[in-house]
């Protein structure tokens, strides 16, 4: 198993982590807002910077 796909796994366990904490305290919107803005400006840098 190379070092890429470990990552990736603890990336994608972080994720859901923090989906499941967000839904513990009660801040599943602001949860949503923030992903989609981030994934937003990356998408905006990204084509500024291609």
């Amino acid at each position: 198993m190379s070092i890429n796909k470990v990552r990736s796994a603890l990336y994608f366990f972080a994720k859901i982590l923090g989906d499941a904490n967000a839904v513990k305290r009660g801040k599943v919107g602001k949860r949503i807002g923030r992903r989609l803005a981030g994934k937003g400006t990356g998408r905006l840098l990204g084509k500024l910077f291609r």
